[in-house]
């Protein structure tokens, strides 16, 4: 299939992981950011191909995975409202809160349904005027044009039992909080594709240059990852720190322009809790007031809500680059995808989810 095999050829594959080897002359540390690459590299076996010197690190590009606890449990909350049907896309149903999931709620009585875009709540909405119909609206910037839509169009139809319990979250913050840190080990980026779709990468040139760390825009593809490694160890061996664009065929420096003005119109931005993380200035989006009646948050008393995170999870450092899954000593034993301690062995993107399933497992086997 075109765009898709040519972009999964082995040989290729190969022959850029030894190009990569060739240019290599000390140790780097390059972090994905997008949790999608995460389980394209495990599943694929692409650091496995690296030289030594190369270490890929997790960052926290998984919506699923930095959706705050205080979120998930006011989550919890509103779906447990008799007059309210809680929709949400299927990866936030099996998120532990401080007390159950999604599923959990659901299985007791719970109008939880799993919709494959927020359109879909909004025709919940006007298919049932006498329940309120709230969406759990979470995601990067990849998301957020369909999320503002759907309450732009809820607002144009006039509809008063339609709202949004938000909780978006903006790469460019996170890189900031990340290389800012006196923690930090991160020495080079490789920047999600489908965000930069949206968005483009004009936010990223003065991270590059503040910092002084090389950028790629790169896909989920094999040969699209090792081309974004490649490019980005030419420029840590050359002291280079700008940014490239390693997926030109999706990606322009400018994004979206509309999907951008949309949500502009919708969203502005506010301080984010990111789970395991802490808060990030400025890393979120909310309803503008003019939208505030759409708000979930708004329209139900979850302000006293109190969260109590798990002492064993590591899910934050993992997250920042800090540490990998395997260094956590619940990982695989009472922690695993049936039961799950932390968003990050739930999620289809989360990276304890991805090493459980193609390092772990197979091991185990």
């Amino acid at each position: 299939m075109k765009y898709i095999d040519e972009y999964r050829d082995a040989r290729l594959a190969h022959k850029i992981a030894a190009q990569i080897e060739r240019e290599t002359t000390q140790p780097w540390v390059i972090m994905e950011i997008c949790g999608g690459q995460t389980h394209a590299i495990m599943r694929y076996g692409l650091d496995q191909l690296l030289p030594s010197f190369i270490e890929l690190v997790h960052g926290p590009g998984c919506p699923v995975c930095v959706t705050s606890l205080e979120l998930v449990d006011k989550a919890l909350y509103i779906a447990s409202q008799p007059d309210v049907i809680f929709t949400s896309y299927g990866d936030m149903l099996r998120v532990p809160g401080s007390d159950g999931d999604l599923f959990s709620v659901k299985a007791h009585g719970g109008d939880v349904r799993t919709v494959y875009s927020p359109l879909d709540a909004v025709k919940l909405a006007v298919q049932n005027p006498s329940k309120r119909v709230v969406f759990f609206g979470i995601g990067f910037e990849t998301t957020a044009p369909a999320n503002a839509m759907s309450v732009a169009q809820a607002k144009a139809f006039g509809l008063t039992n339609y709202s949004m319990l938000v909780s978006h979250v903006r790469v460019p913050p996170a890189m900031h909080a990340i290389l800012s840190s006196d923690r930090n080990r991160v020495q080079g980026f490789l920047a999600a594709g489908h965000v930069c779709t949206v968005m483009g990468y004009w936010e990223y040139p003065q991270i590059a240059t503040k910092y002084k760390v090389p950028i790629v825009v790169t896909g989920f593809e094999p040969v699209d990852i090792l081309n974004g490694i490649l490019q980005t160890v030419k420029m840590l061996e050359k002291r280079q720190y700008t940014v490239e664009n390693a997926y030109p065929r999706l990606v322009t420096y400018e994004g979206n322009q509309p999907a951008q003005k949309l949500i502009a119109e919708v969203f502005e931005n506010c301080d984010r809790n990111w789970r395991g993380i802490g808060m990030i200035s400025q890393s979120g989006w909310r309803l503008k007031d003019a939208y505030s009646a759409y708000d979930a948050e708004n329209q139900f008393e979850v302000s006293a809500i109190q969260t109590r995170e798990s002492a064993v999870c590591i899910a934050g450092q993992i997250l920042q680059g800090l540490k990998k899954p395997f260094e956590c000593t619940a990982f695989g034993a009472t922690c695993n995808p049936e039961n799950p301690i932390g968003a990050t062995m739930v999620s289809s993107e989360g990276a304890c989810a991805a090493y459980y399933r193609y390092r772990f497992a197979l091991e185990e086997k």
